[in-house]
């Protein structure tokens, strides 16, 4: 494209069917000088821009380097490192609102990555967190697996009675027994769980469902008591509006 620039007096002069006159040609040479260090300056900014991106990659890849052994250093403590970042992580989640399920199940792998790191020792192997005993319970009641289920959160209720997650893993046992149509140790565990944690959002869902539990047996004066607990209780719960429904539909 430039030749075209250079020779495109010459064209023009051609194209005119005119000869050149001398004044001609000294305009022409005078073009070409100027098409010429046109051409030099943007050699030079192009070389100068060449020299810039050489200086800035060099630069680029000192700090790569650098990067590479901040990171290598960081690797060495990555174990010890990286539980106390799992656990600052989970405290973050919980203050931004993360369901207490997803909480447990990150508290189960950072337990179950601190047992990895642990040496054994001659007493056996190590026993699993409040966390992650937690999670391999609930698993094995997905699984219906009801009797195994509720072993597990019956050893999770008594190793670590203080786990913030005791009240939901009672109300577990309780739904395990009526996953099984044991009735009578369902409503037991329901009464339990109100009885332990009688603050805890699950001691409404407990009350709601045992209080469903003595409609179905007929029981009419103990489920509208039941119910109403829930109301005045837990006003602001999903199973308050739920109890209120049913207990408008028992006044029919």
């Amino acid at each position: 494209m430039r030749k075209w620039l250079y020779l495109a007096p010459v064209v023009a002069l051609a194209t005119t069917g005119c000869f050149a006159t001398r004044g001609d040609v000294v305009l022409l040479q005078d073009e070409i000088r100027t098409l010429r260090a046109m051409q030099a300056r943007e050699d030079t900014a192009r070389r100068s821009q060449v020299d810039s991106a050489i200086v800035l990659l060099g630069r680029t890849n000192d700090s790569l380097r650098a990067l590479s052994q901040r990171v290598g250093s960081f690797q060495a403590n990555v174990a010890g490192e990286m539980f106390e970042m799992g656990k600052q992580l989970i405290t973050i989640q919980e203050l931004a609102g993360m369901s207490s399920r997803r909480i447990t199940e990150l508290r189960s792998a950072f337990e179950e990555r601190a047992q990895s790191m642990t040496a054994p020792s001659d007493s056996g192997p190590p026993q699993p967190g409040p966390a992650h005993l937690f999670t391999l319970s609930f698993e094995q009641l997905r699984n219906r697996s009801y009797s195994t289920a509720r072993a597990g959160f019956d050893e999770l209720l008594r190793r670590y009675p203080e786990f913030d997650e005791a009240s939901k893993a009672q109300l577990y046992v309780a739904q395990s027994y009526a996953e099984e149509n044991k009735v009578a140790e369902a409503d037991s565990a329901y009464t339990l769980v109100v009885r332990r944690y009688p603050r805890s959002p699950d001691a409404a869902t407990a009350l709601y469902k045992f209080g469903l539990s003595q409609l179905s047996q007929g029981r009419t004066a103990a489920a509208r008591t039941a119910l109403q607990q829930v109301v005045r209780d837990f006003p602001t719960s999903t199973e308050a509006e739920l109890a209120n429904d049913r207990l408008r539909t028992m006044r029919r």
